[in-house]
């Protein structure tokens, strides 16, 4: 349900000089003799992964969460909207928030920048699907990885080498296009390397941003997360298609590596990220995946988002939906893919209610039973304006799950997990829309596009309610008082 997408040096003098205390767990008082420690960003707990994990429980279990007094106060029309305060209250988040969106139009451009020159130059559909594979492979190798080695060093200079590294791959995108190579292995290359980049600094980003707000505006800082994703999404590739139109590849390549300043400054403005709790001397992705095992609650999540990819996901059939369903061509292609992407953009810009939602396991399996629901009536209703408004309903419902997915993920977890759970992540956003395609054009060939858009839509419903069943304290879930 989730889309797939990409988005150092000693501190300057810039650097703000000491870091505040943790954001997302309420403060906790600190016996005298603690208090002349160093600063609470860089110096972990002495209690290991679990004495962190039960600070980071009891605190936020200590009382009800606190609410923003200018959005309570806000007219009901306003409060529809995505709250802003995160971006209001908190200077770092809103430089890395205003960097990752404008460096999310810029890698989309670039991504359909490198389509198109590769099947310029080779003319094959085929070749041209081969950009997605080199791509897969760094995403899911570099993901668990990243995420690992995300839980072990400063995650603000982790995020700074990975953003360094797209930008420094965009400007080889461009030298290739202005210099006309013509080599579609340099492409490949240049795509596999921003795969890794991305992968490897991800998981770092999203650790941490627990640290940058308060743990009551995560749900907002989620969503207006989406907002950046799909604004790139949406943006991205409108406004590559007109500069490459207009002047060719290179201006999207040169375009995108203009866009990574602004990251790059967020980034470096950012006191140091290191993880709290014990530090280990190496990067364990096999302890993150114990951990998730023995987390019911979020192994759940993951497992619903899982269940909307797999069997909810039609995308590998919008070709074949587009002629058999409304006799359409590659334009009605166009519109089926950017449908859900408008959808997940809309509910993300009307997401105010999201910080007032505290049963978050519930809200979680009910938008995944929409998307299953959504997905069905597309497959059975042949009209396409309908049928686009039923893609966007479900990515709304996605947005809503991705919220208070990621909002469990960061409160529930302790911090030296967040990395690689964000890893884990990775991976099962990279590979779960694979198993979908594969799912839903095997059905397709043994019955018709109809039967397995609608069964697949049908079948997600049946698995979300499954794990209701099995798994009852998960809709208990509540954001006062997280448990993972």
């Amino acid at each position: 349900m989730s889309n797939d997408q990409h988005s150092a040096p000693a501190v300057s003098a810039d650097t703000p000089p000491a870091a505040e205390p943790p954001a997302a767990v309420p403060p906790v008082a600190v016996p005298p003799a603690a208090a002349p420690g160093p600063d609470p960003v860089d110096a972990p707990p002495t209690g290991g992964a679990a004495a962190a994990g039960a600070a980071v429980s009891d605190a936020v279990a200590a009382g009800p969460l606190p609410t923003d007094p200018v959005a309570t106060a806000a007219p009901w029309y306003r409060r529809a909207f995505a709250d802003l305060s995160p971006l209001r209250d908190n200077v770092d988040y809103r430089r890395v928030w205003l960097g990752q969106a404008v460096s999310s139009i810029g890698q989309q451009m670039t991504a359909v920048a490198v389509s198109i020159q590769v099947y310029d130059l080779t003319g094959s559909a085929f070749a041209t699907g081969l950009v997605g594979i080199f791509s897969l492979v760094p995403l899911v190798a570099f993901g668990l990885y990243g995420g690992a080695i995300a839980d072990t060093v400063d995650r603000r200079r982790l995020g700074l080498i990975g953003s360094a590294g797209l930008a420094v791959v965009s400007a080889v995108l461009a030298a290739q296009a202005f210099a006309g190579l013509g080599l579609v292995a340099v492409l490949y290359a240049a795509v596999a390397a921003q795969a890794g980049f991305f992968a490897l600094s991800s998981p770092a980003r999203s650790a941490m941003i627990p640290r940058l707000v308060p743990s009551h505006q995560l749900p907002a800082a989620n969503a207006l997360n989406t907002v950046s994703m799909n604004l790139g999404l949406t943006v991205g590739p409108m406004l590559g298609g007109v500069l490459i139109g207009a002047y060719g590849a290179q201006a999207a390549y040169l375009l995108d590596t203009v866009a990574f300043t602004g990251t790059l400054y967020a980034m470096w403005r950012l006191p140091a990220m290191r993880p709290l709790g014990e530090r280990k001397g190496r990067a364990s992705v096999l302890d993150g995946l114990r951990f998730l095992r023995d987390q019911p609650n979020l192994r759940t999540s993951f497992l619903a988002d899982l269940a909307a990819m797999v069997f909810g996901m039609p995308r590998a059939l919008f070709p074949a939906i587009a002629v058999t369903f409304y006799g359409g061509d590659a334009g009605t292609v166009g519109l089926l893919v950017s449908a859900p992407a408008v959808g997940a953009l809309i509910g993300a810009l009307f997401s105010g209610w999201v910080g007032r939602v505290h049963r978050q396991g519930a809200a979680v399996l009910a938008a995944v039973v929409a998307w299953g629901l959504a997905i069905a009536a597309f497959g059975a209703l042949h009209n396409l304006w309908l049928g686009l408004v039923l893609l966007a309903v479900a990515g709304c419902a996605d947005t809503v799950s991705m919220i208070f997915r990621n909002t469990m993920m960061q409160v529930a977890a302790p911090d030296e997990m967040r990395g690689r759970l964000q890893g884990i992540f990775i991976v099962v956003v990279a590979g779960g829309p694979r198993l979908g395609d594969f799912e839903s054009g095997t059905v397709a060939a043994l019955t018709n596009p109809a039967t397995s858009v609608i069964s697949g839509g049908l079948a997600c419903v049946a698995a979300v309610l499954l794990l209701a069943a099995r798994r009852p304290a998960f809709l208990a879930y509540d954001a006062r008082h997280p448990t993972p």
